[in-house]
């Protein structure tokens, strides 16, 4: 899957650019009560819904990018429109140097979508079927295919599952199975929408690990949505917090812990059994503080939640209309 070289094709490093993109949508309100419905027949009412609003960013190839927010706060819709599925209201949009209204077709060959409810594996199939229809499909050469299957057999565990039934899948080796069929064309940007959702614990180790190889190894450039904001943590370096339609925070984890006041605290117990609480910043810088102390007889760290910082962030969000 390496493309070492490719890059030299393209004039920018950004894998993804939005520029004061703008998506609305119309939904018709329905009143089904004896006058509502008199009154829908003669004036039928629309209302506005403004799902981004003058959202611009970039992130840069090879990056691995967390893009979080509350429920209705415009993730799947940037994915959406990201991949083409969507047309934006206004703006510019950009992934891999292409217009995805432009041009989806030529950006699909490079592209990577998965969305954690959604499968393109055939139901009533083994997975190496579905495996075999995509290379068929999509023209993939017989050396990338062979190459990208046992790649993605190996690092995901797929050996016993090839020749199983997708119906017969758990949700865990669904995921993994989906994930695995779409990088047999070897994208260069991928975009994950709730990949680890409902997974387990082990299946979700694995996933997370999996793609931090794909990010490390093959410099792919990874966008992934989750509300498991451990998860992302784990994940990705930097992270693009959006509400009510508008990015609210755009930087890496330490400083998004910063900005919710998020606490570190070191508890050191004393052999004469006294304790000292000491709140930090950089690990590096309090183990050595630590490391002065005399008469330590343990330590232990603890730290604010994330989520339970976001979930407070997210309310006072949602109380302020932000």
């Amino acid at each position: 899957m390496s493309r070492k070289g490719q890059t030299a094709m393209f004039p920018t490093d950004s894998a993804v650019s939005l520029r004061g993109v703008t998506k609305t949508f119309e939904q018709w309100q329905r009143d089904n009560t004896g006058k509502g419905l008199l009154k829908n027949l003669l004036k039928p009412e629309k209302r506005v819904v403004t799902a981004l609003d003058d959202v611009s960013f970039e992130i840069g190839r090879g990056e691995f990018a967390a893009y979080a927010g509350p429920n209705g706060a415009g993730k799947s819709t940037t994915m959406k429109l990201l991949a083409g599925m969507l047309l934006p209201s206004s703006g510019e949009i950009s992934a891999l140097g292409l217009s995805p209204q432009k041009r989806r077709r030529a950006l699909m060959r490079r592209l990577g979508v998965l969305f954690g409810n959604r499968t393109e594996l055939w139901w009533d199939h083994p997975v190496i079927q579905s495996f075999a229809w995509k290379k068929a499909v999509w023209d993939i050469p017989d050396g990338q295919y062979r190459e990208n299957l046992a790649m993605v057999t190996e690092l995901l565990d797929l050996g016993d599952l090839l020749k199983t039934f997708a119906r017969e899948l758990s949700l865990g080796q669904r995921m993994r199975a989906d994930l695995a069929m779409l990088l047999l064309h070897s994208p260069e940007l991928i975009l994950l929408d709730e990949p680890t959702l409902g997974l387990d614990v082990v299946a979700k180790r694995q996933m997370i690990r999996f793609l931090r190889q794909l990010n490390e190894r093959e410099g792919t450039t990874i966008v992934v949505t989750s509300h498991d904001m451990d998860d992302l943590e784990e994940m990705a370096r930097r992270i693009l917090l959006i509400s009510h339609g508008k990015i609210a925070f755009d930087g890496d984890f330490a400083a998004l812990r910063e900005e919710l006041g998020c606490t570190k605290t070191a508890i050191v117990h004393f052999q004469d059994g006294t304790r000292r609480e000491i709140a930090y910043q950089e690990t590096k810088r309090v183990l050595r503080e630590i490391a002065e102390l005399d008469g330590v007889a343990d330590v232990r760290f603890t730290q604010t939640s994330l989520e339970e910082g976001l979930a407070n962030l997210f309310a006072r969000w949602k109380e302020r209309g932000r």
